[in-house]
């Protein structure tokens, strides 16, 4: 819990190092910027440190930089290391993931194939990233579920929350197992179930067995302000506070009460037309509710600031012009 004061308020690079290709470029600079932003720069995270953010999670898709023994391409690893230098030469936390791969969906029969995969990943990483100090966190996987089914997004079946669990497990104990000494102690962040705030997904976590392991969750709450598509649906309403008032206290009913730290490692609210007051007052609302938990708060941001009622817009650092499009949002999530 000590640990988590270090972490402060965050901001994702989203759909960025977390991008899939989408031609046949997939060189760092072309995955890089497929989801159409640019490169990242260390400008970039001087401006993001300067707003306020001490957290800096670095989303990270592997998938299409290995070859067929998942051997991660040392182009990519250099890049990745790049990026995680723009936040950790400021003196931010830095949080690496694995993100967007589907090669670990959460079911017994794939188990053994994922198992593989994950130590193989990890050890690569661990051994690569392993002089940092313990202000670069390891998180295991983002939001592992199984995707593309009528449970993906409602806390899973009992298979796959044990599945994911098990993966956790492998990960601490591969990082855990490399020979650099920081590795032994450096501070890893695990997931339950799709990092749900789902009862059911909340109520089955179990902590990988082992020191310094924090729960990663993900909530965009309420979700229909939030996240949710119906672009009527825009106001933050005294009703909203209680949806955000009771997540915290059912985190708390069965995380942090058993000693389990916890860190939200994705959240925002969405642009739906001219609501940016709206948003200034949810961010206010959310990360004060937060930070009474000791929770720390992550700001997703995918650099998208316009398109049609589905996009999801949660854009708050202008990339190209390096200027903040909705400064009251920022100063409120950060203070």
């Amino acid at each position: 819990m000590d640990l988590l004061k270090m972490f402060g308020t965050g901001w994702n690079l989203g759909n960025t190092l977390d991008s899939l290709p989408e031609k046949d470029d997939t060189s760092p600079k072309g995955q890089e910027t497929s989801w159409h932003n640019p490169m990242t720069t260390h400008q970039m995270l001087k401006k993001v440190h300067e707003a306020g953010f001490s957290t800096f999670r670095v989303p990270v898709s592997w998938c299409t930089q290995v070859d067929d023994e998942f051997n991660i391409k040392k182009e990519w690893l250099l890049r990745v290391k790049e990026v995680v230098d723009y936040g950790y030469s400021l003196g931010m936390t830095v949080i690496m993931d694995l993100h967007h791969e589907d090669w670990h969906f959460p079911t017994e029969e794939n188990y053994p194939s994922a198992s593989k995969k994950i130590k193989k990943i990890w050890s690569q990483l661990s051994d690569y990233f392993g002089d940092y100090s313990h202000r670069l966190i390891f998180e295991s996987m983002n939001e592992p579920r199984k995707e593309n089914t009528p449970i993906e997004w409602i806390g899973g079946d009992e298979e796959g929350r044990s599945v994911v669990m098990k993966l956790n497990q492998d990960f601490v104990d591969t990082v855990r197992a490399s020979n650099k000494p920081n590795n032994a102690t450096r501070p890893l962040l695990v997931p339950n179930y799709a990092a749900s705030t789902y009862e059911v997904a909340l109520a089955d976590f179990v902590l990988p067995k082992g020191e310094n392991i924090i729960m990663s969750l993900h909530a965009y709450e309420p979700y229909d302000f939030a996240l949710g598509d119906d672009p009527d649906i825009n106001d933050f309403a005294d009703e909203d506070k209680k949806t955000i008032d009771e997540l915290f206290e059912k985190i708390n009913k069965h995380i942090l009460s058993k000693g389990i730290p916890v860190i939200i490692g994705e959240c925002g609210a969405r642009k739906k037309g001219d609501n940016e007051e709206a948003r200034t007052a949810w961010a206010s609302y959310y990360t004060k509710k937060a930070r009474e938990y000791g929770v720390p708060c992550v700001w997703w941001d995918n650099g998208i600031f316009k398109g049609g009622k589905k996009t999801e817009i949660f854009g708050l650092l202008n990339r190209h012009t390096l200027e903040w499009t909705f400064p009251k949002i920022v100063n409120a999530f950060v203070s």
